[in-house]
């Protein structure tokens, strides 16, 4: 993550808060805070893991970083001005990158058939990879939860408070 480090405005930016964003830049993203932690403490031996953690606190409060769950799996840490969706094994854990622009057909529907104005997208499709798919002798079963795709409001005078 070779990309500036960009506070809200008022917040310092630290050496411990620098180490943390640097970590995740070197771990590549979508990392635990005890992954984190183990990679600072690499470079930076004496370094607290609550110090650690009050870091990514901060620079998630600030907008630098991005809290994400990735299926069952414990919260993850990503540089908040990288938007994809992701597609998550729910076997092995693994994490694909799906294209962003597979979502623009979607957003562009949301507008022009909803009057929706997408502000952020954030997708996650779970299910099985090839290799643990392969591993278990057979495709995965395919089993998805089906919900009402039609949500009314009730009307009301401008935007819900």
């Amino acid at each position: 993550m070779n990309r500036a480090l960009r506070l809200a405005s008022g917040m310092r930016q630290t050496p411990q808060r620098r180490q943390v964003w640097d970590a995740i830049g070197r771990l590549g993203g979508h990392c635990t805070a005890d992954e984190i932690t183990s990679e600072v403490q690499r470079h930076r031996p004496r370094m607290a893991r609550s110090t650690v953690y009050r870091a990514l606190e901060a620079l998630t409060r600030s907008g630098a970083l991005r809290a994400v769950r990735l299926g069952d799996g414990p919260i993850c840490y990503e540089a908040a001005d990288v938007e994809h969706p992701h597609a998550i094994c729910q076997v092995c854990q693994g994490v694909l990158h799906i294209e962003p622009g597979l979502l623009r057909g979607l957003e562009g529907h949301l507008e022009e058939e909803h009057h929706f104005t997408p502000v952020r997208t954030e997708v996650l499709v779970v299910g099985v990879c090839d290799a643990c798919a392969r591993a278990r002798g057979r495709p995965p079963p395919r089993h998805r939860q089906l919900i009402d795709h039609v949500h009314h409001h009730e009307e009301t005078e401008g935007p819900p408070e």
